[in-house]
This record gives structure tokens, sequence and C-alpha cells, in this order.
């Protein structure tokens, strides 16, 4: 028997111990077309390259398959394949916290072996079942892949993305996309502009991965510079205030896309917050309850006295 079909048999071997939880070697040779000694075989081959294949004497006994170290190659029909994908996307779009990016980065590995038949399958369930599950802005699942192999892959990424002049194309190195609450960035190396920039994904238009190649340069924390970004873009003002409380107390209350926090000395820290209005950021340092001293800008603290009056009228 040729190589190919002894690999064609052992995989079809693994789906069937994957579709119930015992078999008898009999069983098996009859739906293989062999023998229980061929099974034998098959079996231990399954077993070198992985898959904890248990086997229990007697007349009752047979083979299953159990739960190992590591994690194997699984096998999936098309029906399992489609609902694993469309889970996939569902999370990836947040609906599960926690896990965006890594079922981002699962789905990325389906869909580079998923037939296009099957890939067409799953748009068409995602788009029926979107409405159901959209709860912040919604990302195009077909965007987050594109994006996600051009970092694997490092290649260049073109897009438009809207500015104060309009919307103009751009040509990234992306490096990493992070997720927050409601929104996915793209952390990248802008090459028009030579510095690293933020991008929301739900403002990129028409994404275009090139062929070109790029080799990655040093580059900041992804986490840490888009959480810098978010908290202090695009609004008119940006704060810096020192909090008499610890930094790890401060982020459990403060969501990183609404201020960022730096450790300090002697049980204090520093949170950076940004905003359009100076007493909207002063009321949201007041409720967070702590001592506080505003480092910059020194407006702030003028704002924060008209606040005071204001809520000193109150009868």
């Amino acid at each position: 028997m040729s190589v190919e079909a002894t690999t064609e048999r052992v995989l079809r071997l693994l789906s069937l111990l994957q579709r119930r939880a015992s078999w008898t070697a009999s069983d098996l040779a009859a739906e293989l077309g062999v023998t229980d000694r061929s099974v034998r075989r098959d079996v231990e081959r399954l077993r070198a390259v992985g898959y904890p294949v248990h086997a229990s004497p007697g007349v009752g006994g047979g083979y299953q398959l159990g739960a190992g170290t590591r994690l194997p190659p699984l096998l999936f029909d098309d029906e399992e394949a489609i609902a694993t994908a469309v889970s996939l996307r569902l999370a990836s779009g947040g609906t599960v916290a926690g896990l965006g990016e890594p079922a981002l980065r699962a789905l990325t590995k389906l869909d580079q072996v998923m037939p296009p038949r099957l890939r067409a399958e799953v748009r068409a369930v995602a788009t029926a079942t979107e409405s159901l599950t959209d709860t912040g802005t919604g990302i195009d699942t077909d965007l987050l892949m594109t994006l996600a192999r051009a970092c694997r892959d490092t290649v260049l990424v073109r897009f438009g993305y809207p500015g104060r002049d309009g919307t103009a194309e751009r040509t990234v190195e992306p490096i990493r996309m992070v997720a927050t609450s409601n929104r996915w960035y793209l952390m990248a190396w802008d090459r028009d502009r030579a510095d690293w920039r933020t991008f929301r994904l739900d403002r990129m238009r028409d994404t275009v991965p090139t062929t070109f190649r790029f080799r990655p340069r040093a580059h900041p924390d992804p986490l840490t510079y888009v959480q810098q970004s978010v908290a202090a873009a695009p609004y008119r003002h940006v704060a810096r205030i020192r909090l008499q409380a610890a930094a790890e107390t401060v982020r459990r209350m403060v969501p990183p896309q609404v201020g960022h926090v730096e450790d300090d000395r002697d049980g204090w820290c520093v949170l950076v917050v940004a905003a359009d209005d100076l007493e909207r950021i002063a009321a949201h340092i007041a409720l967070l309850g702590f001592p506080a001293q505003v480092l910059e800008p020194p407006e702030l603290r003028e704002a924060a006295a008209r606040l005071a009056t204001r809520l000193s009228a109150l009868g």
C-alpha cells in the first residue's frame, strides 16, 4: 500500500476516534476496511505523532482518544469547521472579554487552510448573525485577518485614513493589533511620516496588503504605546495628575482607553487623562476619591475651583 493511502487511512482513523468516545478494534477495522492488526499499527502511528490513544483490554475494551500533555492537530468535518470559524469570528469581535486576540490568531490559522467553499459558508453565517452579537464598534473580521497576516508575514499595508485635511493614503509597517473594550487599534510605523502611529481599524478604508516585505525595526511595547496614544489623542487638553494611591489600584478604576497610569514614589502614582473639557477631567479626578496634585496644565486648577463653586451652591 502506498504512503498516501496509509496516511489517508490514518487520518480517517483519527476522525473516527474524534467522533465518539470508544471504539472496538473490530468496529474500526470494519469502518476502515482493514484487519485488526492494521488498526493496531495505525494506532501506533497516531501515538508516534502525539495523539494519546488509550487501549482497554477485554470484552468491553476498545480504543479511546484521550487528553495529552500538548494539543495535537485536530481534524474537522465541514460542519465542525464552519461552526468553529463562526465562533472564532464572534469571539474575535470582542463578544467574550479577553478572547479577542487569541480568537483572531486561531481564526487566521484556520482560515489559511480552509477550502474556499467553506470560507464562503462561514462569511454567510457570520453576516447573518452579526446583528445579534454587535457589542461595540463593528469591525469586519476579514480586515482583522488581513492585518493579522500582514503583522505575521511582515508585509507593508496600504489603506485610506481620514485626517483633518480629508482621507489620505497611508503606507505602514504593521507591528501589532491591540483590542480595548470596544475598539481595535493597529500599531505601525508610518513610512510617510517616519514615526510610530496608532490607527483605529473602524476608520481604515480599502485596506490592501502588499507583497513588499519589511524588516521589523525596534519598537515600543505595543500595549503601552496604544494605551498612551488612545488616552491622549485627539483631545484639546492632556492633564497629568498625581494621586495618593497605588498605581494598580488606579488602573483598576480607570480603563486604559480613558487614562494612562504611571508609577511614582512614596505611595503615589501619576494619572494621564485627556478631554476637550477641563471641568470634565476635574470631575473625573474628584470621583476617584484620592488626594490629588495637579501637575499640568495649571488651568485645570481653575477648572476644579469653578466646579467646586457650582457644587457647593447646590441646595
